[in-house]
């Protein structure tokens, strides 16, 4: 399972419709709220459904922290 942090930035595997895969974690629990960078859209997604269309995390919010 992997960890993701409120503020994170992640990549998805497939495109939204107005053609951006980048989208900001901005809420967490059993479902996952995500805006995406582009158009501003909200989604909420099971976390199950979340962790598997998510490619890789571009920006930890973890990593801010940490500095």
């Amino acid at each position: 399972m992997k960890e993701f942090y409120l503020g994170d930035v992640v990549e998805t595997k497939k495109e939204h419709p107005c053609g951006n895969k980048t989208w900001e974690v901005i809420r967490l629990g059993a479902d996952i709220k995500i805006k995406c960078l582009k158009c501003g859209r909200i989604v909420m997604l099971p976390r199950s459904k979340f962790e598997k269309v998510v490619k890789k995390i571009i920006k930890s919010a973890q990593d801010n922290i940490a500095q």
